[in-house]
């Protein structure tokens, strides 16, 4: 048994799906079956149902997953520690984030943090809110970062800078002439949100609290899992939506979305970090880098030209 048998296990476990886990771990679809089949054939034990098209752990394989976890994580930390006693002339630094702040934010730090440190190679994975957080607490990842409540014992929350967000709609939606959004235009429009899960669509359920509403209240007519085609289809006129300001700024200023003002939750954005693992010089490098460049992540999230500076 080798950890990259290990670590294909775990992939292939964790999506359920053999071709999604060979696109993510950059493996041919046939040496990742290749991998669990040896796998099974050594220790005589079926790992995974295959049903239909499908594949489901056995009673099995879901023990085995747990242990594959334990030594996978181990070895991450003999590697840390080995790359810790280098400096930071060499390691690797692995982070995910939630859309926005995959998007807007964290390209620039990691471009700068590698021209500072070109041995640490940088990964970055992308979801929602409660996948990255759970990517933390699995010790998938080093560090995540969040634009959504969290509440897990086992991670440290810090945040690190606030973001503004906005109601958009298309330009020939009907609200271009109201004077001011009321509780009804709020039920009588369609919406288009993001998924549940995610930041985003956290802060509409609670923007529609200060309004005596829920979602269950409103018409949602599109769920999509990007900002990009969220806001895509806003601009087409399928409805209103709530989303990140710096998202949607550039629309907003070309004119393709209308903004309308309604008292809206700032939201802050947090970097998570499992407790019981031991911070290493790459990690703390980075975070020194992101607290350093905080002015600047709060200039982004309020940029020239929006309808704030504008007042």
């Amino acid at each position: 048994m080798t950890l990259e048998q290990l670590r294909i296990f775990v992939a292939v476990a964790e999506r359920q799906h053999v071709t999604r886990a060979a696109q993510e771990l950059r493996l041919t679809q046939s040496a990742t079956s290749a991998a669990i089949a040896a796998l099974e054939a050594r220790y005589a034990t079926k790992l995974f149902d295959r049903i239909g098209r499908r594949i489901e752990l056995t009673d099995s394989g879901r023990l085995f997953l747990v242990a594959a976890r334990a030594v996978l994580a181990q070895a991450a930390a003999a590697e840390t520690l080995l790359d810790d006693l280098a400096g930071l002339k060499r390691g690797t630094l692995s982070l995910a984030a939630s859309q926005t702040v995959a998007n807007y934010y964290l390209p620039p730090l990691m471009h700068r943090f590698r021209k500072a440190h070109p041995g640490i190679t940088l990964h970055l994975s992308i979801g929602n809110t409660e996948q990255v957080a759970a990517w933390v607490n699995d010790i998938a990842v080093d560090l995540g970062f969040v634009e959504g409540y969290i509440e897990n014992p086992a991670l440290s929350i810090t945040p690190i800078a606030e973001d503004e967000l906005v109601l958009v709609a298309s330009a020939n939606h009907p609200w271009a002439t109201h004077q001011a959004i009321t509780p009804k235009d709020l039920i009588d429009t369609p919406w288009v949100l993001r998924e549940e899960g995610s930041g985003t669509r956290a802060v509409f359920e609670t923007a529609l609290t200060r309004f005596g509403l829920s979602a269950a209240d409103c018409t949602i007519a599109l769920e999509l899992p990007s900002n990009e085609a969220v806001l895509a289809a806003v601009e087409d006129g399928a409805g209103a939506t709530i989303v990140s300001e710096i998202v949607a700024h550039s629309r907003i200023k070309a004119g393709t979305l209308l903004r309308r003002d309604i008292t809206l939750p700032k939201r802050q954005f947090l970097v998570l970090r499992h407790k019981e693992r031991a911070m290493t010089r790459a990690q703390r490098e980075f975070l020194n880098l992101m607290s350093n460049d905080n002015q600047l992540l709060q200039y982004r999230a309020v940029q020239p030209g929006s309808s704030e500076n504008a007042a």
